[in-house]
């Protein structure tokens, strides 16, 4: 259990969807599906219900606000599940904010990235996060839901 959390509340999970996954369901379906970034959110909500989960779902196409997210995290939340879109290989600023937390981490990808172009195959985030699913599609964020329901 987080050292965050009080057993009288649900544990708070901060739900972080990087660039461009604000269009989900519409940006290269044979890729990500056809499941749109709404219906993720919301299916995440309802799974962290079931699981006496609190699920706060952003997404930004703005590192600088994703981080300003995972600073709020240290404070507010138990768990910290993201997707980090394109900044999983660009940004070291995103992993640096992350690796500052002391709740676990869940990197989530819709897609294998270790089957797609070599860019992709580097992680900043993967190193200091606490278990990464990749390849999954958008069940991936229902596993990492309850990767983090069992910890705490």
């Amino acid at each position: 259990m987080s050292q965050n959390r009080d057993a009288e509340r649900p544990g708070r999970v901060l739900l972080l969807h990087g660039p461009n996954l604000n269009l989900l369901g519409r940006r290269e379906p044979g890729v990500y599906g056809t499941t749109t970034l709404a219906d993720v959110n919301a299916r995440c909500r309802d799974l962290g219900a079931e699981l006496g989960l609190e699920v706060d779902a952003r997404q930004s196409n703005h590192e600088g606000v994703l981080i300003d997210a995972v600073q709020e995290a240290m404070a507010d939340f138990d768990a910290v599940v993201i997707n980090p879109g394109g900044y999983t290989h660009t940004s070291v600023a995103l992993r640096d904010a992350l690796a500052a937390l002391p709740v676990p981490v869940v990197e989530v990808h819709i897609s294998n990235v270790h089957a797609r172009e070599p860019f992709r195959h580097h992680s900043y985030v993967s190193p200091i996060a606490t278990a990464v699913i990749a390849g999954a599609g958008v069940l991936g964020y229902e596993l990492a839901l309850r990767y983090c329901a069992a910890r705490m």
